[in-house]
């Protein structure tokens, strides 16, 4: 029972670590600094909230099966019904892990409709950050490698 209570606390603490990662335009990557960047000046036409659906990178099931196979395991003193506890459980906390995994990472985001001064028109989906963006605010676009994010112009 020891092994499973530190297995399972390794389990929650990668999960948790994965749970940490973020999209916020407030929040610039270690690569992202002290590198040139373009900037192009526009202004916001519309804005709407959007959900960013969660990443399902494997680990939430992963994790899930492990534990459930372990703790279904343990559900009986007979062999083959330990065999057999312990596949439909790590079966069932692996769909539960990977559920959880993706409600964990989903985010709440804007889609920003901007045009650029030369009238082109760029629709950009970036997560909630600090600035309140209403159309009509004159914003800037900075563009960093594949990196996008719209922040309000200086005055």
């Amino acid at each position: 029972m020891k092994h499973i209570v530190q297995r399972l606390g390794i389990v929650i603490f990668v999960a948790a670590l994965g749970a940490c990662a973020t999209s916020s335009p407030d929040v610039i990557s270690r690569q992202d600094a002290q590198v040139a960047s373009q900037v192009q000046d526009g202004v916001v036409i519309s804005i709407r909230p959007v959900a960013v659906d969660g990443s399902q990178t494997g680990m939430g099931a992963a994790a899930g099966g492990v534990v459930g196979a372990m703790v279904g395991s343990g559900g009986s003193s007979i062999q083959r019904e330990q065999v057999s506890l312990g596949i439909l459980a790590g079966v069932a906390a692996a769909m539960a892990g990977n559920a959880i995994e993706r409600m964990a990472t989903r985010e709440e985001a804007f889609e920003i409709i901007v045009q650029l001064r030369n009238g082109e028109r760029r629709a950009i989906v970036q997560a909630k950050g600090n600035e309140t963006l209403l159309a009509g605010d004159p914003v800037i676009i900075v563009t960093s490698g594949n990196k996008i994010r719209v922040t309000r112009a200086p005055r």
